[in-house]
């Protein structure tokens, strides 16, 4: 009997064909975020008049010295970080709790709250009744206007909501002949079993938190109060010119300023990523096993 396509060995053409494929496409892939630190180092000479820049012929740290010089960066990083760590326990916290209570069988009403959560995945709230209740509730100009109205995402809540119910209901019940109550059986048997599954969830809701801008565009008005990414679409997108550093110094080029605060507001994230990347594909496909 001849072996299935896939269990057979590639051929000489093919292994090659293979590895030159994901070379371009691992070169594709790179190639953006070498050409932004590239220009993020360069000097006036490297990029004034030219087109591509690979390797600053002169490089230098101007471009992150006239950035860094006004706080303006540093206070948005700042904000950006209190907002995704904040925003991410917030939303944990909310999501699983939920979640959780919607696993358990029996719980009055738990059909009806999930047909609730199906019909907020299908129809969601435009932007105009967001921000009148955002704006009755008092939160414009507050930073808890970025977390509080997305607390809980409908479909990070179905997902962990099948993990739970993969648990076996047996080792629930045992808990509760021993005594536990819901809150322990949640904090010392569920979560344990469902690890990979929280922390990729919680990876979703921090990349969210730390890439969104346009919540902020609509109801932060102070500058102070700017996350990183809505700072970086100030430089990148208009052009924007810091002010509030010292008159004598010399900017250097736009295009070095807008490339190192690129490099400064993805830096963060790409520290964290490589530590949860691990869990998303087991965390995600554990929960979505049982529906």
């Amino acid at each position: 009997m001849a072996a299935a396509a896939w269990n057979e060995k590639p051929s000489f053409l093919g292994r090659w064909g293979s590895r030159v494929f994901w070379t371009i496409l691992a070169f594709v892939m790179i190639f953006p975020f070498i050409y932004i630190l590239s220009v993020s180092f360069s000097s006036f000479s490297d990029v004034a008049g030219k087109g591509l820049v690979l390797i600053p012929a002169h490089p230098n740290l101007d471009a992150y010295d006239y950035v860094l010089a006004s706080g303006l960066v540093t206070r948005a990083v700042g904000v950006s970080i209190f907002i995704t760590v904040v925003g991410t326990l917030v939303n944990l916290v909310m999501t699983v709790t939920m979640a959780y209570g919607l696993s358990r069988r029996g719980v009055p009403g738990r059909g009806f709250i999930l047909g609730l959560v199906a019909f907020t995945i299908l129809f969601a709230p435009g932007i105009i009744p967001k921000y009148l209740v955002v704006k009755q509730l008092g939160l414009l100009d507050n930073l808890w206007a970025l977390i509080l109205p997305g607390t809980i995402s409908a479909f990070n809540l179905v997902v962990i909501r099948n993990s739970f119910m993969s648990i076996p209901e047996e080792l629930i019940e045992s808990a509760k002949l021993d005594g536990a109550n819901d809150l322990r059986i949640l904090w010392n048997f569920v979560l344990p079993l469902s690890g990979a599954v929280v922390a990729a969830i919680g990876l979703f809701y921090g990349v969210a938190h730390w890439n969104d801008f346009f919540d902020a565009t609509l109801y932060i008005n102070d500058p102070a109060k700017w996350p990183v990414q809505l700072v970086l679409r100030q430089f990148v997108l208009q052009g924007a010119v810091i002010q509030d550093v010292v008159v004598n110094q010399q900017p250097p080029p736009s295009i070095t300023i807008q490339m190192a605060v690129v490099v400064l507001a993805t830096l963060p994230i790409l520290i964290v990523y490589p530590f949860l990347q691990k869990y998303f594909t087991k965390g995600v496909l554990t929960g979505s096993i049982k529906g």
